[in-house]
C-alpha cells in the first residue's frame, strides 16, 4: 500500500510529517510522490495561517473523489487528517467531510501506523477514528531513531513543543498543548543518527525553543545554551541553528553560545510582532520594545556579524496609526536581514478574537504594504552589502540551469553558483559577486 503526505504550514509540521514517513516506511508501507497513486492520503495541517481550514477542505474534496474511485475498483482507501486543524476543528472536519477515516492531533502522530491499519479495515459506516490527547512525552518516547532511513543534508529536529505563554492571538497552547522539552540524551542520539545519514545542518525546533528545559544525563534540567554546546560536539555536524525564540527568554548564556560555538549560525529569528509597548501588552508578549532592542544589542555585542529576521503582525485590535509608526521605527533601528509580516486575523479560542476595536481590513492592507516595502528594502540592502564578501554556503538542491546549485549562507541567504565540481551536501566558501532579486550569485573562493 502506498501513502502520500501533504504538509501544510510550519517547520514543526515538516518534522512531524518526516517522522510519520519514517514510521510508515518501517511498517512496510511505500511512499508515493503523487497523491493520485496512493491509497492512503494524510493531510498534516497547520492553524497559523489565515484560511488554513478552507485549504484543507478544498483538498479533502479532491481526496473524496479519489476515495470513491478506489472503492469502485474494490480497493481499500484511507483519508487521515493530522495536525493543528485536526486538534482544533475535529467536529467540523467530521461534519463537513464524513468520509474522513481518522482525525489525529499533533501529539498523537506517533500512532499513525495503527491509525492507518484501522482506517483501511473499517467500513464507510463506521465512525471516524479520533486521537486528540496532548501527551508530548509519549509522542517523543515512541519515536525510534533506527527508523530514520533517509534525509537531506539539512534537517529539522524538534527539541521542545507546546507553549505556556498564551499570546492573545496564538492558537498553539490549544493545539500543541503546554510546554514540553525532550531529554538531552534523546536529542543527542537523534542528532548522531542524522549526521550518520549525511546531514550537515540541523535546525532545532520549538514553539518557544529558548525556554528549553530538558533533563540532561546529570539528572538536571539543561538550558538551550548548554544543549547547543553539547550538540556542537557531535562529529560531522557542520552548521547548527534554532528557531523560534521568544525575546523574553533570550539570556546572556545564549549570546555567549553564539560567541563560542563556531558552527552556530550568526543568524537568529527573533519575532517582535509590534513596535508598540501598548500593543505588545495587549498581545501578552511579556517584553517591552526596549527589552527587545537590548536583546538585539547584546547578541550583536557577543557576535558582531549577527543578523536577524523577525515576525510582524499589523492591524492587531486597537492598533492606531501611532502604534504602527512605532513598529516602523523599531524596524529602522534593528535593520533586519529578513522578515515576515502579516495582517492580523482572528483565531478560534484566542483572546484577541474577542477584543474590541478590530482594525478595518483596508487599513490592515495599507499598513502591511508600507511595512513590507520597508522590510524588503532592508533585506535588499543587507544582501547588497554581502557583494564582494565571502560567506559559507551549504548547497542543498539543484538550480534551474546546468551545473547550478542553490544553498543557504550562514545568514540564511539563498546563494547559487554554477560549478560542476560542487555537489549537494557540500559546504564551501563562496565569494558573492551579484544580487538577483532576493538571491545571491557567487563563485567558489580560491584558497590562498
Amino acid at each position: 500500500m502506498k501513502f502520500f503526505i501533504k504538509n501544510y504550514g510550519c517547520q514543526m509540521n515538516l518534522y512531524d510529517s518526516t517522522r510519520m514517513t519514517d514510521a510508515l516506511l518501517a511498517a512496510g508501507y511505500e511512499e508515493s510522490p503523487k497523491k493520485d497513486d496512493a491509497n492512503i492520503l494524510i493531510f498534516n495541517t497547520c492553524s497559523i495561517r489565515e484560511k488554513a481550514d478552507e485549504k484543507l477542505f478544498s483538498d479533502l474534496g479532491r481526496a473524496k473523489s479519489l476515495k470513491f474511485k478506489a472503492k469502485d475498483r474494490g480497493e481499500n482507501f484511507a483519508i487521515i487528517v493530522c495536525g493543528c486543524v485536526a486538534q482544533s476543528k475535529t467536529t467540523e472536519i467530521t461534519d463537513r467531510a464524513p468520509y474522513v477515516d481518522a482525525v489525529i492531533g499533533p501529539q498523537e502522530i506517533h500512532k499513525i501506523v495503527s491509525a492507518v491499519k484501522t482506517a483501511l479495515s473499517k467500513s464507510d459506516e463506521d465512525e471516524s477514528i479520533f486521537m486528540s490527547d496532548m501527551a508530548s512525552k509519549e509522542k517523543f518516547a515512541s519515536f525510534q531513531s533506527e527508523q530514520i532511513t533517509k534525509r537531506s543534508c539539512s534537517e529539522f529536529l524538534t527539541i521542545q513543543e507546546g507553549c505556556d505563554n498564551f499570546c492573545t492571538y496564538c492558537v498553539v497552547p490549544y493545539t500543541r498543548g503546554r510546554e514540553f522539552s525532550r531529554d538531552v540524551a534523546d536529542i543527542i542520539e537523534e542528532t548522531k543518527k542524522l549526521v550518520s545519514l549525511g546531514v550537515k545542518e540541523i535546525t532545532l525546533l520549538g514553539q518557544n525553543v529558548n525556554s528549553y528545559r530538558g533533563e540532561g544525563p546529570d539528572g538536571k534540567n539543561w538550558s538551550l545554551s548548554k544543549l547547543l554546546y553539547a550538540i556542537a560536539e557531535v562529529e560531522g555536524l557542520a552548521r547548527l541553528r534554532y528557531v523560534t525564540s521568544n525575546p523574553k527568554d533570550v539570556a546572556k548564556d545564549i549570546a555567549e553560545a553564539h560567541r563560542d560555538i563556531k558552527i552556530l549560525a550568526s543568524f537568529l529569528h527573533l519575532p517582535v510582532q509590534s513596535g508598540s509597548d501598548k500593543i505588545l501588552k495587549k498581545m501578552n508578549r511579556k517584553y517591552s520594545v526596549n527589552q527587545y532592542l537590548d536583546c538585539v544589542d547584546m547578541l550583536r555585542k557577543y557576535r558582531p556579524d549577527m543578523a536577524f529576521s523577525s515576525d510582524f503582525i499589523v492591524g492587531f485590535p486597537g492598533e492606531t496609526d501611532e502604534d504602527f509608526e512605532k513598529t516602523l521605527e523599531l524596524a529602522e533601528k534593528v535593520k533586519y536581514a529578513q522578515a515576515y509580516s502579516f495582517k492580523y486575523s482572528p483565531r478560534n479560542k484566542t483572546a484577541a478574537a474577542k477584543m474590541d476595536n478590530q482594525v478595518p481590513e483596508k487599513i490592515k492592507e495599507e499598513r502591511l504594504e508600507i511595512l513590507q516595502n520597508l522590510l524588503n528594502d532592508q533585506q535588499n540592502k543587507f544582501n547588497e552589502e554581502t557583494i564582494g564578501k565571502t560567506v559559507s554556503v551549504l548547497f542543498t538542491k539543484n538550480g534551474k540551469f546546468k551545473n547550478q546549485l542553490v544553498g543557504r549562507s550562514e545568514y540564511s541567504q539563498a546563494v547559487s553558483i554554477c560549478d560542476k565540481a560542487i555537489h549537494i551536501g557540500d559546504m564551501v566558501n563562496v565569494k558573492i559577486t551579484e544580487l538577483k532579486s532576493h538571491s545571491l550569485l557567487g563563485s567558489i573562493e580560491e584558497e590562498k
